[in-house]
């Protein structure tokens, strides 16, 4: 399925030279312990998955100012503050729409990936290299800027069984340099996390993996999809109970990236139990999937031209948001925050026999002083076998070579700081047709977007 982080321990977000709406009401989101933080006041997700066109017809959904006011009606009507988009075209304008967004107190949850520009989880040493980081940095440019760019999403279920974890270190090295370039470019350090996959195989390991490490090479959250609760069920019968105890202690913000099982009629009963104070400690909300109807029937609405007609899942989930309010006070987080210990190789569910990370790429080390230059938006080659990949591994807290592999000269890398990769081509999930099947269809075609 499309499924599912501190600067150390905390991460508080700067804001030099962003856009903002007037008369908004959005203000930079802030990581505190395992939390997120508008101002003083915690912040839950409520969102949905949205990218019109789905990957078999991919589309830029912020670009397309007439279309974002559009559905900005709807998402305020399902109170909503927080969209996910999984791919953007970033040789395009999206001023408009993001300042209409953050107009309605909207903020964007973005993954800076395409199905061409992605670490291939069968190739991640090829596919780690200059040019797939170019584009990468250059959409984190564009959306930096936003004050209502919630988080960046560096890679979303990309490991999705036992032998694709042997991906994790290159996932964990993409993260690390797009924490990197926010800082090095002086740009706001919007938190940077990873999506897994709706497996129990290795969440729990991936979770720890992304937590463990010198503070620069942790992340700044985590993510997973989770279609495990289907209607009629609850907190004990989902199983959403043990993973709040699996989770607690847990010292970075955790959220669901996609959630909403269609298998019954979807009621989104879920909702109640997830911000209720027996999640809250652990989870900070999470993002239906999906706005859309791509003919898997996990959409909200069906878009016809200009014409937008909502369906009994609309209903069913604006009910649900209705009924439920947030906890007052802090929801009883994790104050503290703190890393993980790095979990140990078990194969075949976990094969990562190392901590060390894979040094930046050196031809890629000039976008940290430079820039990364415009991007080639959608019409772009690709990445996936181009330019050059890593020379070795890096230092621990930085992106230095510390030791070549193979045949590659020691080229350094500056100071990357942590980890993360992305999705491979066709890797767009746009979440499961069935759970079975969604399983099936990402294991063979990779990370996110799998075309339903």
């Amino acid at each position: 399925m499309a499924t599912a982080i501190t600067l150390g321990a905390s991460t508080v977000l700067g804001a030099a030279t962003n856009l903002k709406a007037r008369d908004s009401d959005i203000t930079p989101i802030t990581v505190k312990g395992n939390a997120f933080f508008k101002g003083s006041d915690r912040f839950y997700m409520r969102g949905v998955d949205y990218q019109p066109g789905g990957s078999s017809d991919l589309s830029d959904p912020i670009a397309d100012a007439d279309g974002c006011k559009r559905d900005i009606k709807n998402f305020k009507e399902l109170g909503l503050n927080t969209i996910r988009v999984y791919s953007v075209d970033n040789s395009k304008d999206h001023d408009e729409c993001m300042n209409a967004l953050a107009e309605a107190g909207i903020y964007l949850v973005l993954d800076v990936n395409t199905p061409k520009y992605s670490i291939n989880r069968a190739e991640p040493e090829m596919s780690y290299n200059d040019v797939y980081l170019q584009y990468i940095f250059a959409t984190m440019e564009k959306f930096a800027k936003y004050d209502n760019t919630l988080a960046f999403f560096s890679g979303n279920e990309v490991i999705n069984d036992g032998p694709s974890s042997k991906a994790a270190p290159y996932v964990k090295a993409v993260t690390r340099d797009m924490r990197t370039f926010l800082r090095s470019r002086k740009l706001r350090e919007v938190p940077v996390g990873y999506s897994a996959a709706d497996v129990d195989t290795n969440r729990l390991e991936m979770a720890e993996y992304m937590n463990c490490g010198s503070d620069d090479e942790r992340s700044d959250f985590f993510a997973f999809n989770d279609y495990s609760w289907c209607d009629p069920s609850s907190f004990t019968t989902s199983g959403w109970d043990q993973k709040v105890k699996n989770f607690t202690g847990y010292g970075l913000p955790l959220f669901l990236s996609e959630y909403g099982c269609n298998i019954n009629t979807r009621k989104f009963q879920e909702v109640k139990a997830l911000y209720s104070t027996e999640m809250t400690p652990v989870y900070s909300g999470g993002l239906v999937y999906e706005y859309t109807e791509a003919g898997n029937k996990y959409g909200l609405v069906k878009i016809s031209g200009d014409t937008v007609t909502t369906n009994k899942d609309y209903d069913a989930l604006k009910t649900a948001f209705d009924g439920t309010k947030n906890p007052t006070g802090n929801g009883g987080y994790n104050s503290t925050g703190g890393a993980s210990g790095c979990p140990k190789m078990q194969k075949p569910n976990w094969d990562v026999d190392s901590d060390s990370l894979p040094a930046m790429p050196a031809p890629a080390k000039k976008y940290l002083t430079e820039g990364a230059g415009k991007g080639d938006g959608f019409a772009g080659k690709g990445s996936q076998n181009a330019g050059t990949k890593s020379s070795g591994t890096a230092t621990q807290g930085s992106g230095e070579v510390a030791a070549a592999t193979g045949s590659g000269s020691a080229a350094s890398s500056t100071s990357s700081t942590g980890a993360a990769a992305s999705l491979k081509p066709f890797q767009f999930s746009f979440a499961p047709a069935t759970v079975g099947l969604v399983t099936f269809l990402s294991t063979v075609f990779g990370a996110s977007f799998i075309l339903l």
